[in-house]
């Protein structure tokens, strides 16, 4: 792991948070539709939790003792899946307080 791919998946969630802020992505742009948020989110899910099996297998490959896994590595797979859980949870949050505030509001 080096810093390019830190900055992969710093990039990742920028564009991910930018689409969740986005509140234009489902309208229609030029006869095209936009994307949809529950896909978006079923995505990033997938990815997470991908990212954090493979943290999961490098972290247990490293504690079997497999000198092709250095610690280094192990510690940025899982500060990755970490953050990467993280910033899909704040999405979470904002999502729920926006519904929230949508079904407070009175008619």
């Amino acid at each position: 792991m080096n810093n390019m791919e830190v900055n992969q998946v710093l990039a990742q969630m920028r564009v991910m948070a930018a689409a969740a802020s986005d509140t234009s992505s489902n309208k229609e742009i030029g006869g095209a539709t936009g994307v949809d948020f529950s896909t978006l989110m079923n995505e990033s899910i997938q990815q997470v939790s991908e990212a954090q099996m493979q943290a999961g297998e490098l972290a247990k490959s490293f504690e079997l003792g497999d000198k092709s896994v250095g610690l280094p590595e192990v510690m940025v797979a899982l500060q990755k899946a970490n953050i990467s859980f993280q910033a899909m949870t704040q999405v979470r949050n904002k999502l729920l307080n926006a519904y929230q505030e949508v079904m407070n509001m009175q008619v």
